[in-house]
């Protein structure tokens, strides 16, 4: 039994949601959490919610019991650059670009 959550459109680079990501795959659910609840980054918070979300979806869904419950993949793609403009020296202007991320999160229990 498998459930998933998304998040898109996250303001996070896919790059630094991806470091925090590699931390949490293949973990129990109860580590995870805890991992994430300790660690400094942006990304953390944010994926903490998409996990939570996935667990309570397993739960009401599925009827999963928590405490079998796995993070089986985990993975955060580039989406959309936003683009904005600064201005520059004699008129000229330079792209600032924010990236943003979608995640996704699977979570099963072990069978």
């Amino acid at each position: 039994m498998e459930t998933t959550a998304t998040l898109r459109g996250v303001r996070l680079s896919a790059q630094k949601g991806r470091l925090v990501a590699d931390q949490i795959r293949g973990l129990p659910v109860d580590r995870a959490l805890n991992i994430l609840a300790f660690s400094p980054k942006k990304g953390a918070r944010i994926l903490k919610k998409v996990l939570e979300s996935a667990i309570a979806n397993a739960e009401h869904n599925e009827g999963a019991d928590i405490d079998e419950l796995k993070v089986k993949t985990i993975y955060v793609d580039k989406a959309d650059t936003l683009r904005r403009f600064t201005a520059r020296a004699k008129g000229r202007g330079n792209v600032i670009g924010k990236q943003s991320c979608h995640i996704h999160v699977v979570v099963g229990d072990g069978k």
